[in-house]
Formats: structure tokens, sequence, C-alpha cells
């Protein structure tokens, strides 16, 4: 990585993804009422955004991660980090009183 914020591939700190790349990756996420309890999945899995961020937060490896989940990608890792940045970018901010 650069020091000036950029890493190595060019894509900039603060800087969306390319929309067409984050499209590709957040169609690998699915909400259905039926599964989970409406919570975003990995498509075609029961395995929850969540799941996947959370298992990722305790400091494990994402290859240890695809070993333990043999049906994810690395690219549906990618999806579930799209689809929480997404989300937090998309939150907005109640100003304190």
């Amino acid at each position: 990585m650069k020091s000036t914020g950029t890493t190595a591939t060019g894509w900039r700190f603060g800087q969306s993804l390319p929309i067409l790349r984050l499209m590709e990756l957040l169609a690998r996420i699915s909400t259905d009422p039926e599964v989970r309890f409406g919570k975003p999945c990995v498509r075609g899995t029961r395995i929850t955004v969540g799941e996947v961020l959370g298992y990722l937060a305790t400091g494990k490896p994402e290859a240890e991660l695809l070993v333990d989940f043999p049906q994810l990608t690395h690219d549906d890792v990618l999806a579930c980090f799209g689809f929480a940045a997404e989300r937090e970018r998309r939150l907005q901010a109640i100003p304190a009183a």
C-alpha cells in the first residue's frame, strides 16, 4: 500500500467500488423472508452476512472460513463486505440534540 492512501490496485480509501463490480458482488447476497427470517444471506446458502463478518471479526483468516464453509468463495466474502459497506454508507446519522 502506498502512503498516499491508495492501495496497490489503485483504489483510494473512501472511494466506492466501481459500480459494476459492486453490483456483481451484491448479486451474491439475497434476502428471503422464508430463509433465516429474511436476514441477508449468501445466495444459495443459509449463511448470513452477519455470520461471515462475525467469523472474520474474531480474527480468523478468510482461508479458515473457506475451509469451514466450503460452499463459500472469496467473492462471497467480498460480497459480504460490500453489502455491509453499502448498508453503512446508506445509514443516516441522527444529529445530537
